[in-house]
């Protein structure tokens, strides 16, 4: 991983090896929201979970997932496929493609920020925030 002052870059290799969850709020230092990793061997199948106040979005990154929700609907999602979660709702996923599957899972609570980004020009891209 590098780390500097405003930004840190990793990649789940550097995170892990094998089958399981890669930590990257942990790893990345994310304090806004939580950001979690997971890669699944083929057939494998979560537990059912919900939770008590965090709003989940799961991201497929690699292979084929089936999400399962408490009110018996499945979803298959290939690569890019996006599901979003209220906390409450009950939910698990399984691979079902023959390789691995890799998901990115974001969460949290509290809401939207909104539009605060500031544009800036060519000369100061690259000074630091501050600087004249």
């Amino acid at each position: 991983m590098t780390e500097h002052e405003g930004y840190a870059v990793s990649s789940l290799a550097e995170m892990g090896e094998g089958y399981g969850f890669r930590k990257i709020r942990h790893e990345l230092g994310v304090t806004a929201f939580g950001i979690n990793a997971i890669v699944l061997p083929p057939d494998y199948e979560t537990g059912i979970h919900y939770h008590d106040e965090q709003e989940e979005t799961y991201f497929v990154h690699k292979g084929q997932v089936e999400f399962r929700f408490g009110d018996g609907t499945r979803h298959l999602l290939g690569p890019g496929g996006l599901v979003r979660v209220d906390a409450q709702t009950h939910r698990g996923m399984r691979n079902a493609g023959k390789g691995e599957a890799i998901v990115v899972i974001a969460g949290g609570k509290g809401g939207y920020v909104g539009r605060d980004g500031n544009a800036v020009d060519a000369a100061s891209a690259h000074a630091p925030p501050g600087a004249p």
